[in-house]
């Protein structure tokens, strides 16, 4: 059974990444080009599409992910060949390592760059802002973001770092736990009640060990939880706030361990790792950012036929992914007319669909034609997963970016070496 996480993914080599990354920073801030585009900026969208006419994009994109590699390849390439852009699906394990390769390049100051598009979001895209990697100020001009709110705050941050134009918004996600209610008959309705109700069934409960994407944002969930709420704990890092509040949670987080399956003593190393232990019934949770896809793991029997989606009333961190060029592709033109093309309410409705890819869009369906809202309104209800304005109900925003390291490593010294 395969499926994981559907968001851009943080591998376990996140850390040693990073070393490589502050590397480059520092020789980058005196030797790279400047981030300024080789297309101008406010060209008419006749003439950037004129330019785009036989280039080929790369989009570097995180390639365990087998419903979106799908969605690429079988619905997004054909759609930009007939715009003239020649897209090519290129399989990363780490979004990192896309980050890697662009800093590298612009240390070598080339402007024909091998990634021309990147499916990021987080701690890789403030890590690649700071350092100059991402082109910016191109958004607006797409003619498809018409149909997005400018309002909307899970669209102008990302984790808490202003998207400023350097990246264009792709699809939303919403932090989700899932549960076999033929086995649990009394399922939790809060963050905190969570935890207690881990206790009280011991080995039926685990998580992805950070820097695994979903596990590091069930840490985060915790600290939020055991600080009193999303308002106790703030968006931005700061030494002092993390001393603050991280013992708290690293102490709660250790008396669970021994209620965890296997009592503690080894972790999922990946999302996909906890789906496999909820699928074979060792584990009666699971948990997910792109719930919209237990609507199709279910139908095909790969999840239990009872999965539902926990309730939680105190809400769970929204937020979304976005396409963002690098400063140093020579393809600009080409990706920006396919960071478009995957805005088109086309495009977002087929990535809606649990059996394409299941994606919460980031249109405004107010600002949709009639025909083009019908479409949206047509995607099938789920049996498993309510809709996504009941899913995001009290929602709260992604903490700064700058929180997930510490947070990630502070549980691998005081959780697991701490015990």
């Amino acid at each position: 059974m395969t499926r994981t996480s559907l968001h851009p993914r943080r591998g376990s080599m996140v850390a040693v990444v990073m070393l490589v990354v502050a590397a480059l920073l520092g020789s980058a801030a005196c030797s790279a080009p400047d981030s300024t585009p080789l297309e101008a900026k406010n060209l008419p969208w006749e003439k950037v599409l004129e330019q785009a006419r036989g280039q080929t994009v790369s989009l570097w994109m995180y390639g365990g992910d087998t419903q979106g590699n799908a969605y690429v390849d079988r619905t997004l390439i054909p759609a930009a060949r007939q715009l003239g852009v020649t897209l090519r699906r290129v399989p990363i394990a780490d979004t990192s390592d896309a980050l890697t390769r662009i800093l590298s390049e612009r240390q070598a100051r080339r402007t024909d760059g091998s990634v021309d598009l990147v499916w990021v979001n987080g701690d890789n895209y403030a890590s690649g802002k700071q350092a100059g990697a991402w082109l910016c100020g191109w958004t607006a001009s797409l003619p498809n973001m018409k149909y997005v709110d400018p309002a909307d705050p899970l669209l102008s941050k990302d984790f808490g770092v202003s998207v400023d134009g350097c990246e264009a918004p792709w699809h939303k996600a919403q932090f989700t736990f899932a549960y076999n209610a033929a086995r649990v008959s009394d399922p939790p309705t809060t963050f905190a009640g969570l935890l207690d109700w881990v206790k009280a069934h011991p080995g039926r409960f685990t998580y992805p060990a950070p820097p695994d994407f979903t596990g590091s944002v069930f840490v985060r969930e915790a600290l939020l939880a055991v600080s009193g709420g999303p308002n106790r704990v703030p968006l931005s890092y700061s030494k002092t706030a993390f001393d603050s509040v991280a013992p708290k949670l690293y102490q709660r987080l250790r008396e669970l361990a021994p209620s965890l399956w296997r009592g503690g003593s080894t972790y999922p190393q990946t999302s996909a790792q906890l789906d496999e232990l909820y699928a074979g019934e060792q584990v009666d949770m699971t948990m997910t950012y792109g719930p919209a896809t237990l609507t199709d793991l279910v139908a095909k029997g790969t999840f239990p036929a009872q999965t539902k989606v926990l309730p939680l009333t105190d809400g769970t961190v929204g937020n979304a992914s976005f396409l963002a060029i690098p400063s140093t592709s020579g393809n600009q033109a080409g990706a920006r007319v396919v960071a478009n093309l995957a805005l088109s309410p086309a495009q977002q409705a087929a990535k809606a669909r649990p059996d394409v890819w299941g994606q919460f869009t980031v249109l405004d369906l107010d600002r949709l034609s009639p025909t083009d809202r019908a479409a949206f309104t047509a995607l099938p209800a789920s049996p498993v997963v309510p809709p996504y304005e009941v899913l995001a109900r009290n929602a709260h925003s992604e903490l700064s970016s700058a929180w997930v390291n510490p947070l990630d490593e502070g549980w691998r010294a005081s959780v697991v070496a701490g015990r």
